[in-house]
Parts: structure tokens; sequence; C-alpha cells
């Protein structure tokens, strides 16, 4: 008879060892195991800034979050992937902001904006104004910021594309021409800028981008399926919180920040030194009150108005078809 007892009292040992056993599995989020998401992002400062603060920081795992990241050259590439159902959110710059106007993704948050586009002219040239441009050769990568801001400035001057020569050139070209004096003008961005600097130290800067702040504004974005925003916004909620937080840690340290992206995209520490110097790092708060009063909503509206003028769309949406302005408040309320 000792033998059933024994057994008899194993059984209820175990019996008491099992919830435990379960329980102590269990992650600290309530035993929820943390969600997989797939993000591109590019190998820049404003690309790659916030998502080394979040690695930094601790924000995925503290928001149930596990990501996978994966690099990509441009923001096109990007939506390309997001279509196809490669990753699950990106980042794209504003030169590819037309892409999510004409349904191809959704912006979920605005990011860094660009404060580094320029028009140059030479020193001595007699162009004292984008009026004087006229007739110009004029070196442009075509479909960039870069473009854009050129697009603008004619536009504010009274003219357009087709009253200057504009010569599409990828961006060292640019570089290359202008310094070569092979071209009268160029719209092109810092620090490429920096680098023809050196053969054109008193080089002239007709406009910039921050001309136009805040009635018009370059902001890179993070965007996301059409069909993950559609259907799991909780997801999509907390992956805002790891931005936003991320950014405002870059916002309230940006000389720290420069160095933290070196070191995340494994570059030398001098390649992002001064980056901050040319964008624009809103905090979370103050994008939270700008994306309910309409102003970023603004700036996108008035990016797609130029993509109308380069030919990019055929008409200019309401940025409430693409940008989340209510998911993005909600979240940094919450």
């Amino acid at each position: 008879m000792r033998r059933p007892r024994i057994l008899a009292a194993a059984l209820a040992a175990l019996a008491i060892l099992l919830p435990v056993t379960a329980c102590g599995s269990s992650s600290e989020e309530g035993g929820a195991e943390p969600a997989k998401v797939r993000f591109g992002y590019i190998a820049d400062f404003a690309g790659a800034a916030v998502l080394a603060a979040a690695d930094k920081q601790g924000l995925w795992a503290r928001h149930g979050l596990e990501p996978e990241l994966k690099v990509f050259t441009n923001g096109p590439l990007q939506i390309q992937a997001l279509g196809s159902g490669d990753i699950d959110f990106g980042y794209i710059g504003s030169g590819a902001t037309w892409l999510p106007a004409s349904g191809k993704a959704k912006i979920i948050a605005p990011n860094m904006l660009g404060m580094a586009d320029r028009v140059i002219v030479h020193p001595g040239s007699g162009i004292s104004s984008i009026a004087g441009l006229k007739g110009k050769k004029i070196g442009v990568p075509e479909g960039t910021s870069g473009d854009m801001i050129l697009e603008l400035a004619l536009k504010e001057a009274g003219l357009t594309g087709k009253d200057v020569e504009k010569v599409n050139m990828d961006p060292s070209t640019v570089v290359t021409a202008f310094s070569g004096k092979q071209i009268d003008a160029a719209a092109i961005w810092y620090p490429l800028i920096d680098t023809i600097k050196k053969n054109v130290p008193d080089l002239v800067e007709l406009t910039k981008s921050e001309d136009y702040y805040p009635a018009l504004s370059f902001p890179s974005s993070f965007v996301a399926r059409n069909e993950l925003v559609a259907e799991d916004a909780a997801t999509v909620t907390k992956v805002l919180k790891v931005l936003q937080e991320g950014n405002d840690w870059v916002a309230a340290n940006t000389a720290e920040a420069e160095t933290l992206t070196a070191t995340f995209l494994k570059a030398p520490g001098e390649q992002f030194k001064g980056a901050s110097a040319v964008t624009k790092i809103v905090p979370t708060a103050e994008l939270r009150k700008m994306a309910e009063d309409g102003s970023v909503a603004g700036w996108y509206k008035g990016l797609a108005d130029i993509f109308v003028t380069m030919g990019k769309l055929t008409e200019s949406p309401d940025p409430a078809t693409y940008f989340t302005a209510d998911l993005y408040a909600s979240a940094a309320a919450g």
C-alpha cells in the first residue's frame, strides 16, 4: 500500500507546481510575447537617429515590440517593400512624400524637418535673386528635396521650370559641375554644399529651406502599410510611442544623438558631426499640437501642391487621406 500513497503524494505536489511553472514563463507585460515589427530605414542622421535612440533607451521592449530593422537606400524602395508586404513600417524623406499622397502607404508620424536645401549661385555672377535665374542652367537631382525647393522658389518668383534650363544630375555630379562652373546654379543640400565650398568658398545662397517655415516645411516621415493601419491600430500606436519617445530624446540630446547614430550605423563619428544643425527636431508635444491644429497637414498639402507642379501627382489630395493625424495625437496623449 505504500507505493500508491507515494504516487498520490507526488501527483499532488506536481499539481501545485504546474501553475507556478506556467506563470514563471510569462513576460513582464501580462505574459504577452512581444509583437514583431519589420521596420525599414535609411542610414543617415534623419533616417536613423530616432531608431538609435529607441535602441539605446530600450523603447521597443518597453512597449512590447521586437523590431526587425532593414536598411534601404531611399524612400521609394521602402514604399515598394510596404506594398509587397516585405516590411511593416518605413522611413521616407520629403521627396518621396508623393507616394503616400498617391495612396501607396500611410504617414503615421512626421520626423525631422529638413533645413539643408539651398539654391546656390557663383560669387560675382550678378544673380542676386531667384528671378535672376531666368534662362540660366541649373543643376538639380530630379525628384529630390533640392528639386522641390527650386520649384517652390521659382513659383514665388513668378517663374516656372520652363523659364530656366533644368539639368537633371545625380548629387555628386552637381558638386562637380558647380565647382567646375559647368552650370550657373544648383539646387542641392548640406553636407554636399560643404564639399562645394572647398572649391567655391564664397558661393551665394539665394534661398534656403528655413525661409518657408512654418507655413511650409520639408518633413521626413515614418510610414506604414495601409492594411496594418486599417487592421491593427494597437500595434501602430505602440510603434508611434517608440518613435515619439525616441524623437524627444534626440531633441533633448542632439550632440549625443549624432554620436549615437554613428555608433548605431557603425560609421565614423565625424560623419554625422553637425548633422542636427541642418534639421529642425520638433518635440512631440509641439508636433501633437501641430497635428491637431492642421499645421502638419498643411506641410503635407504644400508638398503635394509642389508634386503637382513637378508632374508627380495629377491633383493635390487632402492630407487626411494619407496622414493619420488623429492616431499620432492619441498616441502622444496616452
